[in-house]
């Protein structure tokens, strides 16, 4: 006759269960009820307080990169200019030449967030981002081939190009890594290759054009802030918020599909159709951000990592990637700006920061295995 277990535990010791009946998880949740008190979903404390800190952050560091360049304005100061007051310079100054970069970092580190936290959900790998598996590599790739070949360099091309290219690259990687369904492991092998294989293409493509072009392309390779508008704002606002509705309803099943296709079958979700939506939705959200600004490297790789280390949750998670992604990019961006002047793209701070993230990373992983 088996021995009862103590009382508080289950056998595992992983789930407690309270004195008066109720579950102990083991983290402080709240529950949500809803009409007659019925619980309607629970909602971990540590989580909402690290995504309210990451907002708080990225405010804090927008509203000083409002105020910093060749015209100072406190950060006081720039309160008050988004209130309606301040001079006639300060506000144009504020909303129209800094307003659009700062919005537009806090919108594409989100974006990179939320695409890096689908990915590594998909792969259940930390290296499982859209930098690693070759969209934005595809993605410079078409805008090279707009740039270089067809010679034509307005914004609306090159964003075209580039978004042609990462969904061509995702679609590539996708059926080369299709067996019997896509499986993590092979998606990242598959697509470092396809990776190696279009960054000599891209290569190729810089040593065969004239000096002037050659430079402009690789600048925008870089992934650059420098010289966003409204006019480049605007379209990014638009299309982002109408993809975080569909991108929502396709994550709620990123638990189901970490625990497996077979459990994935047996609660009802089909699992290669929903994986296939997952990439389609982080592809959108990678093709979108690398479109606006060149292919701005590791964000997508670091938030999501960091943030499940900052809520310590057992898997990635949309919100406190997309909160970590945009306090990133927004202070990368700021970091950029101050210490060499806005000479240097926001693309190599985040590849310097990335890489030391990277190696780190690795590290662990090894210490760990």
């Amino acid at each position: 006759m088996s021995a009862r277990p103590p009382a508080g535990t289950d056998p595992g010791g992983i789930v407690r269960r309270r004195s008066g009946g109720s579950i102990d998880f083991g983290r402080r949740l709240a529950i949500l009820r809803v009409g007659s008190g019925v619980p309607s979903g629970r909602v971990d404390i540590r989580a909402v307080i690290v995504i309210a800190l990451l907002l708080v952050a990225a405010v804090a560091v927008s509203l000083v990169a409002l105020g910093t360049g060749g015209f100072s304005i406190s950060p006081a100061r720039v309160v008050g200019v988004l209130f309606g007051e301040g001079s006639r310079n300060e506000r144009m100054v504020v909303l129209d030449w800094r307003m659009p970069r700062i919005l537009m970092a806090l919108l594409l580190g989100a974006a990179f967030g939320l695409s890096g936290a689908i990915f590594q959900s998909l792969t259940r790998n930390p290296l499982g981002s859209p930098d690693i598996i070759g969209f934005n590599t595809g993605a410079y790739t078409g805008a090279l081939v707009v740039m270089l070949v067809l010679g034509t360099g307005g914004a609306y091309p090159v964003a075209i190009g580039a978004l042609g290219g990462g969904v061509a690259t995702a679609l590539l990687v996708y059926f080369l890594a299709f067996k019997r369904g896509v499986q993590g492991f092979r998606l990242i092998i598959v697509g470092i290759a396809v990776s190696a294989i279009l960054t000599g293409v891209n290569t190729w493509l810089l040593l065969k054009a004239d000096l002037d072009s050659a430079m402009y392309a690789a600048a925008w390779g870089a992934g650059t802030l420098n010289g966003i508008g409204w006019a480049q704002t605007t379209p990014v606002v638009i299309i982002l918020g109408a993809l975080v509705i569909p991108v929502a309803l396709i994550a709620r099943f990123m638990p189901i599909l970490e625990m497996g296709d077979d459990a994935a079958k047996a609660l009802g979700v089909r699992a290669e159709p929903t994986r296939l939506a997952m990439i389609v939705g982080g592809v959108a959200l990678t093709a979108v951000g690398t479109a606006a600004a060149g292919p701005i490297a590791f964000i997508s790789l670091a938030a999501p990592q960091l943030a499940r280390r900052l809520t310590r949750t057992a898997g990635v998670a949309l919100l406190p990637s997309a909160a970590m992604g945009a306090f990133l990019l927004a202070g990368s961006d700021l970091l950029a700006q101050t210490a060499f002047s806005g000479r240097l793209p926001v693309g190599v701070m985040t590849v310097s920061i990335g890489g030391m993230y990277l190696i780190w990373l690795l590290a662990h992983e090894a210490r760990r295995q």
